[in-house]
């Protein structure tokens, strides 16, 4: 007898399976059961004709004789069918047996299956299956087969006949498939806070599924298990699901789905697989936004606008987006605990009613406000000068007027104007240019009044008016004192408009008015400077005298002196209206004695007098 066997074996577990018998009809078990019977039916025929022929010996020899020829005849085919042997003595000759002994197949896969049997002669032989079945190999006592494409749960019945008996044997053969695709939603991907939540996972393909074992994870953290043992016969579908209510706390918590495939208790292995791994987003975005701008925008004018919004989160993934009609800003997103802001800058191109919009997004949500905005036009006045640089005595028109651009016409007020013009009339101002007026600022206000508040525009010029130049005592003394040794400049600075050019010179050579001289006795004498500019010159002799440092240390011991006598003086005088006041001070409680003691020896006196005989 030869056996040839096969484990099919993947991820270190072998797959085999405990067999399920099941009994198959045999189709020679009817013959047997006549053959049987008919054994039966002569022996009693022949055992009953024993007793009759006992019973009957009384009749004649001839009719004697003729039951026993009969008798003998029933006891040969008796002997002969006596010589085939019964079935129960035959099955117990020979088994059937098949390899493996239990199977355990991937879906799909191959199954290879040795048949056997002990019959030293066997006849007829094979499998029963619905299975796609090849044989590879025989052999006396043997057969093997190869079944393909394995893709459910079967029994297969191996059968062998020996001297006209058959037996068989089956095989259970359980079709396993891994749980290579777990699959995990999350419904939906962002939460609003306090709202429910599903999280479902399921598997599309496994088998078996009494022994998938599905576990939802938060974290490391176990929210639910669930096994398939009474869900067997359903469906090829696992699932699970679980509703959870959404906190804070579980932004961006990862959630997974772990699938566990266990075979161990048909002779396989431990299998895993898991999910991919899925975020979940809380958000919280109760409150609608505000927008912060003024009511009026002119119009090519930079303003800045915001909008805000509060009790947001997380607020640091709020996002913004601002409008000013069809123009899209470019805002500037700030945030702080659970408020978030942009900041903009705006430029109206268009005057006119227009409406600020801000959209605000979080996750899925969004919100969106409006503020209704008017656009205005309203440039500065123009102030004009009808002579930026006139001369000395010349007439002046200062005019100030309203831009063509600014509507309705603005109400105009001109600084030094002798009154307020018309609206949409300049105003203006004659007068003759004076030195004096050299540097003079003028400005003119316009007065706009744009949706019930008051606009103030103003502009501002200068008047510079030319005049020769002039060399005043104030700015260029004549006589000047050096002393010796000390680092000195000429002072002399010119004025008039065109600011005049100087030039000063000494014994023929021009002096250096900019770089301080170290100053000597050389440097005494008649400087003469000249200032000069588009409308003329003027010139001017400067004295400088140089005194040297014995005639300023005596200048310096006499005022010491003086100084001291001052000091001195003043110190005198102090003493002596001092030292009497002091000396009144000290005799003064004296003084005030004497004249207690006058006082009351007149008043004795008085006393006296009263009392005296001659006036009683």
């Amino acid at each position: 007898m030869r056996l040839r066997a096969q484990t099919l074996s993947r991820a270190g577990a072998t797959r085999v399976l405990r067999p399920h018998h099941v009994p198959r009809t045999n189709k020679y078990r009817g013959k047997r059961s006549t053959l049987k019977n008919i054994k039966e039916r002569i022996f009693y025929i022949l055992f009953s004709f024993c007793h009759f022929s006992t019973a009957v010996s009384f009749l004649p020899l001839q009719l004697l004789a003729l039951f026993i020829r009969i008798e003998m005849l029933l006891f040969g085919t008796w002997a002969l069918l006596a010589l085939i042997p019964c079935s129960g003595a035959t099955e117990e000759l020979f088994e059937v047996s098949v390899w493996p002994d239990q199977a355990l197949v991937e879906f799909g896969q191959s199954l290879v299956v040795n048949c056997s049997t002990t019959c030293p002669d066997p006849g007829p032989s094979g499998i029963e299956t619905f299975l796609k079945k090849t044989q590879v190999g025989k052999g006396p006592q043997w057969k093997e087969f190869l079944l393909e494409d394995i893709t459910e749960n079967s029994i297969l019945q191996c059968f062998f006949s020996c001297a006209g008996i058959q037996k068989d044997k089956s095989l259970g053969i359980s079709v396993y498939q891994l749980p290579e695709q777990v699959i995990l939603e999350l419904q939906p991907a962002w939460v609003a806070v306090e709202e429910a939540f599903t999280v479902k996972c399921h598997v599309p393909s496994v088998a078996p599924l009494e022994n998938l074992t599905l576990t939802l994870l938060q974290g490391n953290q176990e929210l639910c298990k669930k096994n398939f043992v009474s869900l067997a016969m359903a469906a090829q579908r696992a699932e699970v699901a679980i509703s959870v209510r959404a906190q804070r706390a579980d932004d961006r918590c990862n959630f997974s789905c772990h699938a566990q495939l266990d075979l161990s208790s048909q002779g396989g292995g431990l299998f895993h697989s898991s999910s991919a791994i899925k975020v979940l987003r809380i958000f919280e975005f109760s409150q609608s936004p505000q927008i912060w701008v003024s009511p009026l925008l002119e119009v090519g004018m930079a303003e800045s606008v915001s909008c805000e919004v509060a009790r947001v989160f997380p607020a640091k993934e709020v996002m913004f987006s601002m409008f000013l009609g069809d123009q899209e800003l470019n805002p500037f997103l700030s945030w702080e605990g659970d408020t978030a802001w942009a900041n903009a800058t705006v430029r109206a191109m268009e005057t006119g009613d227009q409406e600020l919009s801000c959209l605000v997004s979080l996750g899925p949500m969004e919100q969106k406000t409006r503020e209704p905005v008017h656009v205005y036009s309203f440039p500065p006045p123009i102030l004009e000068i009808q002579e930026s640089y006139p001369l000395v005595g010349t007439e002046v028109n200062v005019t100030c007027s309203g831009h063509v651009l600014t509507s309705p016409s603005p109400t105009l007020r001109l600084q030094g104007a002798p009154e307020l013009p018309a609206p949409g009339e300049p105003a203006w101002i004659l007068l003759t240019a004076r030195e004096e007026d050299d540097g003079r600022n003028f400005s003119c206000e316009a007065i706009l009044e744009v949706q019930g508040q008051q606009l103030i525009k103003t502009t501002a010029v200068q008047l510079h008016v030319f005049y020769e130049p002039r060399l005043e005592e104030s700015d260029c003394p004549g006589n000047q004192t050096w002393v010796e040794g000390t680092e000195r400049l000429l002072t002399c600075i010119p004025k008039g408009n065109p600011t005049p050019s100087m030039v000063c010179t000494w014994n023929g050579m021009i002096f250096d008015l900019e770089v301080p001289q170290r100053a000597t006795q050389n440097h005494t004498g008649t400087y003469c400077c000249v200032a000069t500019n588009q409308l003329g010159s003027v010139s001017k002799d400067i004295a400088v005298v140089v005194q040297g440092l014995d005639e300023d240390l005596s200048s310096t011991i006499f005022v010491i002196i003086i100084v001291a006598l001052g000091v001195g003086v003043v110190t005198i005088a102090l003493y002596l209206n001092y030292g009497p006041c002091k000396t009144d001070r000290r005799k003064l409680p004296y003084r005030q004695k004497e004249n207690n003691k006058e006082e009351e020896s007149q008043l004795d006196v008085q006393q006296a007098e009263k009392c005296s005989p001659h006036n009683c």
